[in-house]
């Protein structure tokens, strides 16, 4: 049976536009992506499909174009559309936080920092650098590593935090692994970038570690 055979109700784009994005599931959310499906398959058949080959809706998100292109009804057109939609997706979370002070928006600042982070397969330590009403200036990630180390160079942040003519910074890497828990050398680089830092008057507001779930915030738990 094709969707259109489907009650209206039941329709991944009538349920969306009636109930909201929020009620549909990541299938029939894949499905309006999709658009089509593939023969004696709906788009909703395909992207159940998808879901279980790729194990769940943020693997199939992150994956690359040689994994994405693989599976059948998928080509180069629909990984650049959805490529598109990541962006754009990041554009706003970056843009939700140019408008106000972080510390008026932590959901904000944790939701972009998961959308820049947690899809990358390797260590990257970053900075959220601000204005002295503590607004977003810029984000620039400074170090990259491997699966579970990186080497960070105090030096080379104050020389951008100072490019950037920031007042503050929040400091935040990625763990691959999934668990942000902060490890003692987490702890150590903290300490010695907040000391570089103080010397150029530049404040570190927190430090996030993004994993599987929210993100970790040191200040949260009292270790800055």
């Amino acid at each position: 049976m094709s969707i259109r055979d489907w009650p209206a109700a039941e329709r991944p784009r009538e349920k969306l536009l009636e109930q909201g994005a929020a009620s549909l599931s990541d299938a029939e959310l894949l499905a309006i992506f999709l658009r089509t499906g593939v023969s004696g398959k709906s788009a909703v058949d395909l992207a159940r499909h998808l879901l279980s080959r790729f194990g769940s809706l943020r693997n199939l998100l992150e994956s690359d174009q040689q994994a994405f292109g693989r599976q059948l009804g998928l080509g180069p057109a629909k990984f650049a559309q959805l490529q598109a939609v990541l962006e754009m997706a990041r554009r706003h979370l970056a843009e939700r936080l140019r408008r106000d002070s972080v510390l008026e928006s932590p959901r904000a600042v944790r939701d972009y920092l998961k959308a820049m982070l947690r899809h990358e397969p390797h260590e990257v330590f970053a900075c959220l650098f601000l204005d002295s009403k503590h607004r977003v200036l810029a984000f620039e990630p400074l170090f990259h590593g491997s699966i579970d180390n990186t080497s960070v160079y105090p030096r080379q942040v104050v020389k951008r935090a100072l490019a950037h003519n920031a007042a503050a910074l929040i400091l935040c890497h990625n763990h691959p692994s999934g668990v942000a828990e902060p490890s003692q050398a987490d702890h150590v680089l903290t300490k010695r970038l907040k000391t570089a830092l103080e010397y150029v008057d530049v404040r570190v507001l927190d430090h996030f570690i993004v994993g599987e779930g929210e993100p970790l915030s040191m200040m949260e738990r009292g270790w800055m």
